[in-house]
């Protein structure tokens, strides 16, 4: 460890909410000029400490110190922490979709000239800002129109406009592909390089593994260890084990599968984008699930995964063109999401919280919300059974709450997709599909989610798992297929699956010969 004074210490930490102590006597310590992961569980406490050091949470509202170059801190707010050279990029990007890239990286801090925002001088300085996170777009291009990866590079561009010597980034490559994944990680490899310290929160461990110096467990609100990663080294089973308290042994919960006959087979799907009628987003797919099978789709970014997900269910994405549906060898019509439940499909959405959840709903009414019917009577609610079905599946998926009267926004990322299983669960339904389902979430939430979904093929259902992460369609699903521009390039059984094999197929337009 260097002897040099550190940048930043956090001292003994504690914050409180009504009922909840979310951070018990934390204590961190991150030098200058590194870059430092913090790692834990959903609901360990890293975004709430995290808060606190950038104001969001203000000084007095927690107890404990913050120790920044050698002076104690006491922001009031944000803003006072980015005067001290302390940014936060969040998960969930704080851009505006309908204003440009220039106009977002200044919101709030626009140069001005005679009392007057200076245009001229902020596209020059975007363009400046833009060059050092290696994003060419011409910066009157609105957010809306580019992707997360280029999102994410022009809020790092933002920090940078506000003279940033301490860049926090929450989960920075959760929603990217490899490609802009492995950008972002070159990216903080080169601040590190120019003086420029990093925090990184992520559930990646193979990229923490990577690029962090040092790294900062917490867990149930407690620091468990700091791992000087240069001296000691570091390796994902001891980060697990400091995360969840035990050893996982392996990271999916062992599984027999007991493979039925084909129930579900789609024929030549053909889809249009919603808006550009002459491009197809789906291109004469076809493919089939077993009962009891677990069945992978993989693909890059833009590839069409989510597109052919979701037009199939009750067409809800892009223009129906051409093919067919069969279920039990019988051609079913999907023309609605009604229709699509009423048939036994279910589809658990990418985005949890813009598409899956209500925010404002408490758990109990989330779970049953996709098939009241089941628990109504002459137009009216059960509430008895809606609260008997809801605490049912509280304890069955062990979402850690106290109550299914508590508002889904305020559980971890883990257990609000739980309740997003619940609530598809609920519908009972013969094929269920989901979209990114473990998608920021941590180690210890994902082999619990590993083991729902294989429950679930155990029951005689079929599961569609579309996954950005190879490693989780291989340990995970029985059959693999790939996807490459809008149509399906192959199918692997998973005897036969591993990363190179499944990535030569999801950048091809070949169609590899059925396994």
């Amino acid at each position: 460890m260097s002897t040099a004074p550190p940048l930043l210490e956090m001292r003994s930490i504690t914050k409180t909410f009504p009922g909840v102590k979310a951070l018990s006597d934390v204590q961190l310590t991150v030098r200058d000029g590194e870059i430092h992961a913090i790692c834990g569980e959903n609901g360990a406490g890293k975004s709430t400490l995290m808060k606190v050091l950038s104001g969001v949470y203000p000084y007095g509202s927690y107890d404990g110190s913050i120790i920044y170059r050698g002076n104690e801190a006491k922001f009031s707010d944000i803003r006072a922490s980015e005067q001290a050279g302390i940014v936060i990029i969040h998960q969930e990007l704080a851009l505006v979709p309908g204003m440009s890239i220039t106009e977002n990286i200044f919101l709030g801090n626009e140069p001005r000239r005679f009392g007057r925002i200076d245009w001229k001088a902020a596209n020059s300085k975007a363009l400046e800002l833009m060059s050092m996170v290696g994003l060419k777009e011409d910066p009157d291009t609105l957010i809306k129109d580019i992707g997360v990866g280029k999102q994410q590079l022009v809020e790092i561009a933002k920090a940078f406009a506000k003279d940033v010597q301490l860049l926090i980034l929450d989960e920075p490559t959760a929603a990217l592909n490899e490609n802009d994944s492995q950008h972002l990680l070159d990216l903080l490899r080169g601040f590190r390089k120019r003086g420029i310290t990093s925090i990184m929160i992520s559930h990646k461990l193979n990229e923490i593994e990577a690029i962090a110096d040092s790294i900062t467990i917490l867990r149930d609100g407690k620091t468990i260890e700091t791992i000087d990663v240069k001296g000691e080294g570091a390796d994902e089973d001891r980060i697990v084990r400091g995360m969840v308290g035990r050893d996982l042994g392996s990271r999916f919960p062992d599984h027999e599968p007991n493979i039925g006959e084909v129930f579900f087979e789609v024929r030549n799907w053909t889809v249009r984008h919603p808006i550009s009628a002459d491009r197809l987003v789906c291109k004469n797919s076809s493919f089939t699930v077993r009962r009891g099978e677990i069945v992978g789709f993989a693909g890059l970014m833009g590839a069409g995964r989510t597109e052919l997900a979701m037009s199939l269910f009750g067409r809800s994405y892009g223009v129906y063109e051409s093919g067919q549906i069969f279920k039990d060898g019988k051609e079913i019509q999907l023309k609605t999401v009604s229709d699509a439940i009423a048939n036994g499909l279910a589809y658990v959405s990418e985005d949890r919280k813009a598409v899956g959840l209500n925010l404002l709903d408490d758990i109990k009414t989330s779970v049953v919300a996709a098939k009241l019917s089941k628990i109504t009577h002459n137009g009216v609610l059960d509430e008895a059974a809606e609260y008997r079905e809801a605490e049912a599946y509280r304890k069955s998926l062990r979402i850690k709450t106290p109550t299914v009267d508590e508002g889904v926004t305020k559980l971890s990322g883990g257990n609000q997709q739980k309740v997003v299983l619940a609530k598809w669960m609920f519908t009972d339904p013969d094929l269920l599909i989901l979209d990114e389902p473990t998608r920021g979430i941590d180690v210890g939430a994902k082999y619990e989610i590993y083991g729902i979904i294989q429950e679930l093929a155990s029951e005689g259902r079929g599961v569609v798992v579309i996954s950005s992460e190879l490693p989780e369609l291989i340990g995970l699903c029985d059959r693999i297929y790939t996807v490459f521009e809008g149509a399906i390039t192959g199918e692997i059984m998973r005897r036969d699956a591993d990363p190179e094999t499944l990535m030569k197929q999801m950048t091809s337009t070949k169609k590899l010969a059925t396994s």
